[in-house]
């Protein structure tokens, strides 16, 4: 099992003033962070791999899509848009030397169409992400396709729903991840949506009722960690949590208060809060 803390509760950007929080990540023990990747500049996160190899630690990483080059578009110029933003983001995680690439690229996020995914917003969803995995496996990459819940996305919004559009793309590269936060909000039966998520599981967000601090809030941490033990899950535990730092993101995720004493607190504690009850279960 390896622990990782997402950088967006500090950065959306990677820039020197974020060494001292690698440092202090690092310090904590955690074995890796998952990088924002918003600007598609692959000789910077190239840059930023090296670092990151002479701290000791290791990377996944996250991005998103908006409506300029949304992959269920019904405009054709748009959504080939949307694949090739996905592909240069997989070659910045080429660079970086990250492993696993995680969020909703599948589609727009917040935005709605008053309904859920049309048939045809399906098929353009899985030619989009077939072409978007077929290149992630050329450069070693594999991805994480995310669900959120239905304040935040239409097109994908459960366990069952993200484990059919992987088994329709059908290419090795694309899997799923799977978000305690939208589970919480979205799905009837914890245990069952991990076991449906389970046979494409790459990655797993560990993240409060609340977006603060893992293990104070109400979700079903017994549940979520037994599941995950019974299914055999042995990839990422990273931590994914928001507070007041960034102002687009604040909007995005509707995080209007302080919800943690401070970030170094709260990423102390959610990694000791993780390995004691993955080490409950004989992790």
């Amino acid at each position: 099992m390896k622990f990782g803390m997402n950088l967006l509760l500090w950065t959306d950007s990677l820039h020197d003033g974020i060494l001292p929080v690698l440092e202090m990540i690092k310090r904590q023990g955690y074995d890796g962070v998952e990088l924002p990747i918003f600007e598609l500049d692959p000789e910077k996160y190239a840059a930023w791999g090296k670092r990151l190899d002479d701290l000791g630690l290791e990377r996944t990483a996250v991005t998103v899509r908006g409506e300029a080059d949304n992959p269920i578009s019904p405009d054709a110029a748009i959504r080939a848009k949307g694949v090739e933003l996905n592909q240069r983001t997989l070659d910045c995680c080429q660079a970086a030397g990250v492993q696993i690439l995680v969020g909703p690229y599948h589609s727009t996020l917040g935005l709605f169409s008053g309904q859920g995914p049309t048939g045809d917003e399906w098929k353009w969803g899985v030619e989009s992400m077939n072409r978007t995995a077929e290149y992630a496996e050329k450069v070693g990459v594999t991805l994480g396709v995310e669900y959120l819940n239905r304040f935040e996305t239409y097109f994908l919004n459960s366990a069952a729903d993200t484990a059919r559009f992987v088994q329709d793309v059908g290419q090795p590269a694309c899997q799923m991840m799977y978000d305690t936060f939208h589970a919480n909000i979205e799905e009837k039966k914890i245990d069952e949506a991990i076991r449906t998520a389970a046979p494409h599981l790459c990655h797993v967000h560990i993240s409060e009722n609340d977006r603060s601090t893992p293990g104070v809030g109400n979700v079903d941490w017994e549940t979520n960690f037994n599941t995950l033990k019974e299914v055999g899950y042995d990839g990422w535990f990273t931590v994914e949590a928001f507070g007041l730092a960034l102002p687009a993101l604040v909007a995005a995720t509707k995080i209007w208060r302080r919800m943690y004493e401070s970030e170094e607190q709260l990423s102390r504690d959610a990694l000791e809060f993780m390995r004691n009850e993955w080490s409950r279960r004989g992790g």
